[in-house]
């Protein structure tokens, strides 16, 4: 009986600023000998003719769903595909990976342009914030900001250093420190900056990287942001619907966010909750469900204000607004807790494993989540905060309004753990 032959490897070839002459010699092998070569515009005019004579292909837009078409479409030929830098660091590489598989790829890194930076600037790579708005929302640099810190941001393109000047004037950040370093490791390399509060270069190099080190204006009227969830109410954009600080942060301890997990923030109100979920780690995501309109565009002012604008917002009620999601990892429930079947849906969407917090203050909530505690176990807490205000000429307690909150862990049944072990055998 014949078997096939194994598929040819797809090969991926970092490229610099520098082009051709930067290679190594096993990576200008590698694309003398393909028959199809994939890449940008500017990445493929950057291979001299003579010795590449493969067919080229330019990458459509948008890139992402062109990945399997492309492959299939040029399927038993040998591909080579160009990346920026290092293919595996915000690069084509994760996406070929994901679609072929890793066993597919043959990679050739190249030094990525944080590696370039970080040389010409330095600073430790390790100690180094990296940001890419590629693509991306330029909001997304406002989670990184904390006084002291070195970020590098990843450039969309010429315009991008001016937006970052202006994010950071209107965060409280204007006497940061920018550098724009165009063209490294090219012939080409120039570096120019300034502060963000007095950036007035016209738009450069499109590849560029923009090197910020943080200083934050102590004049500036915002609050001070930590990196722990409970942040100031101040923070937010509300109208009244924000799980104040104190019961927010304990919450978040409740919810127990992981890297790469992903939550449902259900009556999202501010946003609050998803928004600090988020912050924890970049991988992090969530979704908040809000059935009214004016307050979902809140959260999703709010989400970007405090560097999470991936947060997802769907406008409905729940439980119907949350079909179709995909499975989360824990939820949180901070309104609509009475909705026929939500807390039902819910936990049918958890799987074993998944958290599950509510928090309510009503007499009639709280009855549902005693009931649901004699069911499936967990934690029923009462959380109570009291401010300092003046009475008089003296200093006295003001109770804020206590709130009840269920944590429970869903546990796995014994037909789920058992797919479980096979799975992983």
């Amino acid at each position: 009986m014949s078997t096939a032959p194994p598929p040819i490897p797809v090969t991926v070839v970092g490229l610099g600023a520098d082009g051709w002459a930067g290679l190594t010699a096993a990576a200008r092998s590698s694309l003398a000998r393909a028959e199809v070569l994939i890449g940008g515009p500017r990445q493929l005019d950057l291979l001299p003719a003579a010795e590449c004579a493969g067919q080229r292909v330019a990458w459509p837009s948008p890139l992402r769903p062109a990945v399997p078409q492309l492959m299939a479409e040029h399927a038993g030929r040998r591909i080579a595909v160009l990346a920026s830098g290092d293919p595996m660091f915000y690069g084509i590489g994760r996406a070929l990976s994901e679609e072929l598989g890793p066993d597919r790829l043959l990679v050739h890194p190249h030094p990525s342009s944080v590696s370039y930076a970080c040389a010409r600037l330095g600073w430790p790579l390790e100690d180094t914030e990296v940001v890419t708005v590629v693509g991306r929302p330029v909001d997304r640099l406002a989670a990184a900001l904390y006084d002291g810190r070195r970020v590098l941001v990843l450039s969309a393109g010429a315009a991008s250093p001016g937006e970052i000047a202006a994010l950071l004037r209107g965060r409280g950040f204007g006497p940061s420190r920018m550098r724009v370093l165009e063209q490294l490791g090219s012939e080409r390399e120039h570096v120019y900056g300034g502060t963000a509060e007095g950036w007035d270069h016209a738009p450069g190099d499109p590849l560029n990287v923009v090197a910020v080190e943080c200083l934050r204006d102590p004049a500036h009227g915002g609050p001070r942001l930590g990196s722990t969830p409970g942040l100031p109410d101040t923070a937010y954009e509300h109208d009244g619907q924000l799980t104040k600080r104190h019961v927010r942060a304990a919450t978040l301890c409740a919810l127990a966010p992981a890297p790469g997990e992903l939550l449902w923030d259900i009556g999202g109100g501010s946003g609050s909750i998803g928004i600090e979920w988020m912050r924890t780690h970049p991988s992090c995501r969530a979704v908040a469900v809000e059935r009214v309109p004016e307050r979902a565009a809140r959260i999703t002012r709010n989400a970007a204000a405090l560097g999470v604008p991936g947060l997802r917002v769907v406008v409905g009620a729940a439980p119907e607004a949350l079909t179709g999601l995909p499975a989360p990892d824990a939820v949180f429930i901070g309104g609509g807790l009475t909705a026929p079947g939500l807390l039902d849906a819910v936990w049918a969407a958890l799987a074993p494993g998944g958290r599950l917090v509510v928090n309510t203050v009503t007499l009639e909530s709280e009855a549902v989540l005693a009931e649901r505690y004699r069911r499936h176990g967990g934690d029923l807490v009462k959380l109570a905060v009291a401010h300092a205000v003046p009475v008089g000429a003296f200093t006295g307690w003001r109770q804020a309004m206590a709130v009840t909150q269920w944590s429970v862990t869903k546990p796995a049944t014994a037909t789920q753990t058992v797919t479980k072990e096979k799975d992983q055998t």
